[in-house]
């Protein structure tokens, strides 16, 4: 029989070992946090170069973790980069574009996406915030007084709480896994076609009601249906006890993420997706931020989106998740100022000291809809206290690689034909390499564009001939080099050819 000391020592020593497995285990299943901006372009932040909008939030973070400087969303249009950063696969392949208010959910529901890989590895998953990716199967009409489905639930989220579409598109509501929040049965919601004798609310529609947009005017296509003074794209009818609020649509948000992170134990990590409305059109702060630029509505957005940032890092904190949480602010295109609506926000770059000195999208050329480096050139910054070390990254970075990356983190092999654009660039997203992707594609609309080191290719359309820019030296686009180097223009148009019609980039 062992001496007294010797059983004590044995067991001191067995929990001692136990407690550095679940240490280092904890260390290498980090949880992980996505906050993602909305029409939030590369110049937008202070720690990026803003300076007329005061960015405190995010520029701590920036401070606090890696910032990329050549980081990209995979679209210049939200749909197809969030179906690209939630899938690993590029929206082309399957004509993935801008949903409208009805659309089906265009992410199918039988392969692996970024959620589904962290349930691999016994993650709790979550969303909130703007979804934008279709709800409901295709070929059928959703009912949005009973169960909303297929949609977050089906390919990969234990909870949603979502903005459906876009705050320009009905319908205007939220809502909660399956159900629309506080829909009252008697006043039905319906989208686009309403039944005939209907008796649910009757919503003024803003193209022969024009004075009903009393928050500010839209054009023609964001002036139908109006809710809360301002014109929406789309129809809807009924839900009035469910209409959400603009103004408060931020703190929803960070109220909901919040609820959420407090659900959660050590026992299980999580991968939290908080996907914010700022700085979308129609722009409509909390009146507590109204007023803190001079850029109007777009500018006090986006102050408004740093506090909610800034908002999901304080519940971290005070829930003791922080230090092992991979925290990941970006943006799913680069900026663009009046987008349907008349709020104030035409500014653009200029050489005069004035409030007009702003261009969202920093030194780079274009912003949202174009195929141009502003169009997905965006802030893109990973914080983990418990792992990487602050500072500034220059290497190659896309969102359509967080799908490999953590399945490397996580030790999960991919399939064949899982998320197949997607490769690892873990090392980069650790700082613990400057070497990101030797090549990445970016979209905007029907254009595709190849990135190659420092060479920028876009193939010619029918009206312009093809681009090729050294951005070692122009930044801006200015000046198209194709004939200067046909060389480069051809292997790039080859090289970005074969992609196309190739079945992924991972493996190239």
């Amino acid at each position: 029989m062992l001496p007294e000391y010797v059983v004590h020592f044995k067991s001191l020593f067995l929990t001692l070992s136990a407690l550095c497995i679940h240490a280092v285990f904890a260390r290498e299943t980090p949880n992980v946090v996505i906050v993602y901006g909305d029409d939030v372009g590369y110049g937008d932040v202070g720690a990026y170069g803003a300076t007329k909008i005061p960015t405190p939030f995010i520029d701590r973070i920036a401070g606090q973790g890696l910032r990329f400087t050549d980081g990209h969303c995979t679209a210049a249009t939200c749909t197809p980069s969030r179906y690209s950063m939630l899938t690993g696969l590029y929206g082309f392949r399957e004509g993935v574009r801008i949903l409208p208010p009805n659309a089906p959910l265009c992410i199918p529901t039988d392969i692996l996406t970024l959620p589904k890989l962290f349930r691999r590895a016994g993650y709790r998953t979550g969303v909130v915030g703007k979804w934008h990716l279709g709800l409901g199967a295709k070929g059928t009409r959703v009912n949005w007084n009973g169960e909303v489905k297929p949609g977050p639930l089906e390919i990969g989220f234990d909870y949603s709480f979502l903005l459906p579409s876009t705050n320009d598109r009905v319908p205007c509501v939220y809502l909660e896994n399956y159900r629309v929040v506080n829909l009252d049965p008697s006043d039905p919601l319906y989208v686009n076609t309403a039944p005939e004798g209907h008796k649910s609310t009757v919503y003024p529609y803003g193209r022969t009601n024009p004075e009903a947009e009393t928050y500010y005017p839209g054009d023609h296509q964001h002036s139908e249906t109006v809710i809360n003074g301002i014109g929406r794209i789309g129809k809807m009818w009924g839900g009035k006890s469910a209409l959400w609020n603009d103004e408060t649509m931020a703190d929803e948000f960070v109220a909901q993420a919040r609820k959420f992170l407090e659900r959660q134990n050590r026992e299980k990590p999580f991968f939290l997706y908080v996907s914010s409305q700022d700085i979308h059109v129609p722009r409509a702060p909390h009146p507590r931020f109204q007023g803190k630029t001079k850029l109007g509505k777009r500018g006090d957005a986006m102050v408004q989106f740093d506090w909610m940032v800034g908002a999901v890092a304080q519940a971290l904190d005070d829930t003791g998740f922080a230090e092992n949480t991979i925290l990941i602010v970006s943006s799913d295109n680069g900026p663009v100022y009046d987008d349907g609506y008349t709020d104030g926000s035409t500014v653009r770059k200029s050489t005069e000291e004035s409030d007009q000195g702003h261009d969202g999208s920093g030194p780079y050329r274009g912003g949202k809809y174009q195929i141009y480096e502003g169009g997905t050139r965006v802030p893109f910054l990973v914080r983990w206290p418990a792992r990487i070390k602050p500072g500034v990254s220059s290497a190659l970075v896309s969102q359509i690689d967080f799908v490999a990356s953590f399945a490397d983190l996580l030790g999960i092999e991919l399939k064949d034909g899982e998320a197949r654009d997607s490769r690892s660039t873990l090392s980069a997203f650790l700082g613990e390499s400057e070497k990101g992707v030797p090549f990445t594609l970016e979209e905007a609309g029907w254009q595709v564009a190849i990135r190659s080191g420092k060479w920028k290719f876009i193939p010619g359309q029918k009206k312009k001939g093809a681009q090729l820019y050294d951005l070692s030296k122009d930044v801006g686009e200015q000046n198209n080099i194709r004939a200067e180097h046909p060389e480069v223009a051809r292997r790039l148009a080859a090289q970005l050819s074969a992609l196309r019609k190739g079945k992924g980039l991972r493996g190239e």
